[in-house]
């Protein structure tokens, strides 16, 4: 059994402490994952604190080794549905991509402004591919888990992983980022 699974055990036999460690561990990488469908970290907190009520409510079964991809299945299907009910609201915080303060250190920008780069090439990136760069490179996620989280088989995440690559190495490229290995 997995550190995942121990303290959800704790938590299903009545010990908080394992709720709060689960917390304490996805809740800031499960935000930035929702934040990827709706693009608004505060209603990507809500439906974050929402995964984790409903995944400690009704105490679903989990197997062994299945807990992270079990989480970000459910975030995954709350963010579509969330996503699809929600209207578009006008932000005036959109109008600009500037910083607000200014830079002293020039490894800081110069990091800044690859991560700038990189946000923006995945924004343009098929949607499917984008997922499954995050999950298996930012999230740590084997093919197999990723898999699971978006319901493809571990072929298919194989091929969209490889093009998402390729796809991405383009787009760095086009953006002046030649060393984008892929």
């Amino acid at each position: 059994m997995t550190c995942d699974e121990t303290f959800y055990h704790r938590y299903l036999n009545g010990d908080d402490a394992g709720l709060e460690a689960l917390m304490k561990k996805y809740g800031n990488p499960l935000t930035l994952y929702i934040d990827g469908y709706l693009h608004d970290v505060h209603e990507a907190e809500d439906l974050m604190l929402d995964v984790f009520a409903y995944l400690f409510t009704k105490k679903p079964r989990i197997r062994d080794g299945g807990f992270k991809a079990y989480l970000y299945k459910t975030a995954r299907n709350m963010a579509l549905r969330h996503k699809s009910k929600r209207k578009c609201l006008f932000r005036l915080d959109e109008l600009t991509d500037e910083s607000d303060g200014q830079l002293l250190v020039e490894e800081v920008i110069r990091t800044e402004e690859r991560n700038r780069i990189l946000h923006l090439c995945m924004g343009e990136m098929n949607p499917d591919y984008r997922e499954v760069l995050y999950l298996t490179y930012f999230e740590g996620m084997s093919y197999a888990q990723a898999a699971e989280v978006t319901g493809k088989t571990v072929k298919q995440i194989t091929n969209m992983v490889y093009r998402g690559k390729e796809s991405l190495r383009r787009l760095l490229e086009r953006e002046g980022i030649t060393n984008a290995e892929s």
